[in-house]
């Protein structure tokens, strides 16, 4: 019988909007795994400063060790067909930052929504600017680039989901160091400040792409040392080059159902991120039919074990372990209030 982790990204909502969003939500597979279990723990995030309660966790439970919060540069490049070898790879993030009232925000990654086409033809006059300064840079897909420099040290930067629509001012490189890292920054902005790419996505009334996002870093990083087989679902770029295969939908389970594993579903950020809660209501809807209904069901029938359940929000992290024998506990009533 199977065993599978099921995590959960900003599957836990923000505490003050949480009581309303717990009524109107209709899910009672996800109130039955919730209730009935053999294990639950709740914990505040580890380092918000930098990182997601839930990217920190995963990078813990990939065997990532490594010298920074968010070590995943060098496993996500192998994920794409690289070799780091030596050296220190940071992720890069095409982005767009936006001046409100009385700072600069950078939106969410998702949002930017760039093709292939137009990522390759932004990458290529980054990377020639990058290569004049000594910094080799490759190409993953759109949203996913890596970038070596070996003396960015002493400075960690936060994820792309850790800043997004917040205060830069809080999360900028600081110190010696950061200072090349702002040079490279501001030539490429101006590179891509008149590129076609940007004309042609202004006139579509789309995000310009006009600043990257350097973060991730690794030093000879290591293969995701987890024993178990990662699936994700709608999640970002790096995220998935972290799992050994990539579910397009949720309405075929069955290899995750047989063979068991860790499957990170993260259909939920954009709207969390945007506190758009109509769009998270739907996104959890989804999931309690195509997800939690049907890991339900294994469980009572038998083909699935043990199911752990991490959810996430961007200040806390909780963690609940379910099987057939605790579904049992017909004594514990269903309900949702561990998501407030």
């Amino acid at each position: 019988m199977a065993h599978i982790t099921l995590v959960l990204p900003f599957a836990l909502p923000l505490p003050e909007f949480a009581p309303d969003l717990v009524r109107a939500l209709q899910a009672p597979a996800l109130a039955a795994l919730l209730s009935r279990t053999s294990s639950a723990r709740r914990a505040p995030g580890a380092d918000a400063a930098h990182a997601l309660p839930h990217e920190t966790w995963l990078a813990r439970q990939l065997g990532l060790a490594d010298d920074g919060p968010t070590p995943f540069a060098g496993a996500a490049m192998r994920g794409f067909g690289f070799e780091p070898g030596p050296g220190r790879w940071h992720i890069v993030t095409p982005a767009h930052i936006q001046i409100a009232r009385s700072h600069l925000m950078m939106a969410d990654a998702r949002q930017v929504s760039l093709d292939d086409e137009d990522g390759r033809a932004l990458f290529e006059a980054a990377r020639v600017l990058c290569e004049e300064t000594g910094h080799a840079l490759r190409y993953g897909d759109a949203h996913t680039w890596f970038l070596r420099a070996d003396d960015w040290t002493g400075f960690d930067t936060a994820s792309p989901d850790t800043v997004a629509n917040m205060d830069l001012t809080d999360f900028m490189p600081k110190g010696a160091r950061a200072q090349a890292f702002r040079r490279l920054q501001n030539e490429v902005q101006m590179a891509w400040h008149a590129h076609p790419v940007n004309a042609a996505r202004e006139a579509r009334r789309l995000p310009v792409v006009n600043a990257f996002w350097v973060w991730g870093a690794s030093v000879q990083g290591q293969p995701p040392s987890t024993k178990m087989t990662t699936y994700t679902y709608a999640v970002p770029g790096w995220l998935a080059a972290l799992g050994q295969q990539r579910l397009a939908s949720l309405d075929d389970l069955d290899g995750v159902l047989a063979q068991g594993g860790l499957l990170v579903a993260g259909n939920l950020g954009q709207a969390a991120l945007a506190a758009d809660w109509s769009d998270w209501l739907q996104g959890m809807q989804h999931l309690e039919d195509a997800l939690f209904a049907p890991l339900l069901a294994a469980l009572k029938d038998g083909r699935v074990r043990e199911l752990r359940l991490v959810l996430s929000s961007r200040e806390a992290l909780a963690d609940y372990t379910t099987s057939a024998l605790a579904q049992r506990k017909f004594w514990r009533r269903p309900t949702l209030d561990s998501l407030i």
